[in-house]
This record gives structure tokens, sequence and C-alpha cells, in this order.
């Protein structure tokens, strides 16, 4: 068995930006390849993630900029319907494509998915959750064939609040006549930025954030331009950083309430936070104290205790629609 053996360092003191977020650019570029016209989307991260993405794209047909702040996708020449498998083991993520390349052609054709050690993640519920909405899969070769005349009227229940499932059934519902509830449905941050994105592009999602949502078809999708959420995980890293090293730090570029329940635990682990609508600054104590964490979906870690700190605290400026004003 590993063990990590951790050793306080020097005191952390900085203020630091935080970077779009990972969680919500994979699954809006995927969606870039459903309008066939052109997406520019800022705030990308430059990580392996959205690199091996972007090949993805460039390999079914987009032509793609890339300047300092942006990028721009061109997917009017997609043709190419299947999935690299080197790309697609390469992420885990790469699942999403399916679902807008099903939007996009009818159709998909890819590899089970990589790019993830931590257990074991099957992809059950994403080609469950297909079929309910009337697309066929085959799996009698090495491949994952989806095919699909048009998506059906329905409501799919997730067995489990799947990020990545919820991203799915939205992306391969967004055209056509059907009306698609999904219940039960992830309620993560990302997948409001992803309804927000599509939805800016003519789409008609409703719901995101809430554990049920609807998708209603539509004929046809416009161009679009997007800001990408910030990476709560990653300031949600930079906060604990400070709190393990007694240090005082600074966060540009946040969304408090997205990581409203760890503030909770740290302030209440001794340190002291103060936030507004975009910025965070911690201040931590020499020695920290204990507390129990447990954790599930988003947002019902400690859900009640983050709402209270954020409409209570002294030291908490703005509201809980701050993420909606950000946007």
């Amino acid at each position: 068995m590993y063990n990590y053996i951790v050793k306080r360092g020097k005191t952390i003191k900085r203020t630091v930006r935080v970077s779009g977020s990972k969680n919500a650019s994979l699954p809006i570029l995927a969606a870039s390849i459903i309008n066939g016209k052109t997406t520019k989307l800022y705030n990308l991260p430059d990580i392996e993630d959205v690199r091996t993405t972007l090949q993805i794209l460039e390999f079914l047909g987009c032509k793609i900029k890339k300047y300092k702040e942006k990028v721009i996708i061109d997917s009017r020449n997609l043709k190419e319907k299947q999935i690299p498998d080197n790309l697609m083991r390469k992420l885990r993520s790469s699942v999403i494509l399916a679902g807008a390349m099903i939007a996009r052609f009818g159709e998909a054709k890819f590899s089970y998915p990589g790019g993830c050690d931590i257990g074991s993640r099957p992809i059950d519920l994403h080609l469950k959750s297909f079929q309910k909405i009337g697309i066929k899969i085959d799996e009698t070769t090495s491949f994952i064939e989806c095919s699909c005349d048009k998506i059906k009227t329905s409501e799919v229940h997730l067995d489990f609040p799947s990020v990545g499932a919820t991203e799915n059934i939205i992306l391969a519902s967004v055209l056509g006549n059907s009306e698609v509830k999904i219940e039960n449905a992830a309620m993560e941050p990302e997948i409001v930025d992803l309804a927000q994105f599509l939805n800016k592009m003519g789409a008609r999602v409703y719901g995101a954030g809430t554990n049920l949502i609807k998708v209603l078809g539509v004929s046809k999708l416009k161009e679009v331009s997007y800001r990408i959420m910030p990476d709560r995980i990653e300031a949600g890293t930079f906060l604990i950083a400070a709190a393990m090293t007694g240090g005082e730090v600074t966060i540009k570029d946040v969304i408090p309430e997205h990581i409203g329940p760890l503030i909770s635990k740290l302030t209440e682990v001794g340190c002291t936070i103060s936030a507004d609508k975009r910025e965070i600054t911690i201040k931590a104590p020499n020695r920290l104290k204990a507390t129990d964490i447990k954790t599930l979906p988003y947002p019902r870690i400690s859900y009640r205790l983050a709402t209270n700190f954020f409409y209570n605290a002294n030291n908490i400026k703005g509201n809980i629609n701050s993420y909606r004003n950000y946007i």
C-alpha cells in the first residue's frame, strides 16, 4: 500500500487568479460542433485534457484558431463520425462528444473512454440514457456504435446524478422536435455553464442547476461567443493550500457560492474568510482545528451550512445569485 507523507513547508502568502473550469470546458468544446458554425470561447484553461479535446475536434474536421485569450472553432466542414481510439482513450470526458455527434449527425462511433484511474467508472448510465431517448446502441464490435433517426420525447430517470450522463443527454437532445426530461439530474455549476452556453447558441434547456432538467429541441443553432466559468476545484485547492500552511491567499476570478461547503468547513477549522462576487481572501491560523467531513453529490455537501454562511456571515458581500450576474 502506498502512503503520502505531507510535511508543512513555507507559508503561502500571495494573490492568484483562477483559470477557466476544465469540467465546464470539455462539454462546451463538445457542444461547439452541434451548431455547424463558428464558436468563440474565452477563458479556456491551457491543460492537457483541453488540448486533447481540441485534437479530437480537429480530427473530426473542425478548423481551430488559438489566440492568447480565446479559441475559435469552425465546425462547418465536420465530416468524420468516429472518434479516434488513441485520443478517445486519453481522457474519460471524450465520451461527451458522443451526445454532440448524435445531435449533429444522428450517429457516433467510439471506443470506451480512458483517462481516469480513480476506481471503476463505467459509461452504462450514458448508454442506458441514450436508449431511453431513442438512440440505438450496438456493442457487438470493439467499438460502441450509436445511431438515431430522431430523438424521441421521453423522461429519463438517472439511477445516480451523473454529471457526464446528464451532459450527454442534454447534448443529444438539443436539436429536433422532442421534449426530454431528465430526473435526478446532476446539479453541478458546470451543468449550468453548459446550459447557459447552449441557450446562448439558441437551444432551450431549462432547469439546469436543479435535479429536473427539460430540453426542448430546436431546428437550428447559431454562432456564439462565450466565456467559460472559473474552476471551482482550482479555487478550492488554493484555499486548502493556504489553510495547510497557515498562509494568507487572495483568489481572484472566482464564484464563491460554487465552493460554499468548502468555505464553511474552512471557517469551521479556524480560517477567516472574506468574499465578494469575484474574490475570496483566506487567512489561516497557525494550527487548524479538527472537524468531520462527509461528501455527497453536489450540492448536498453541507449545503444548508453553506447557504447559511452566504446569507448570514458578516464578512460575505453579494448574494447567492452572483453566478448569474457573472455570466
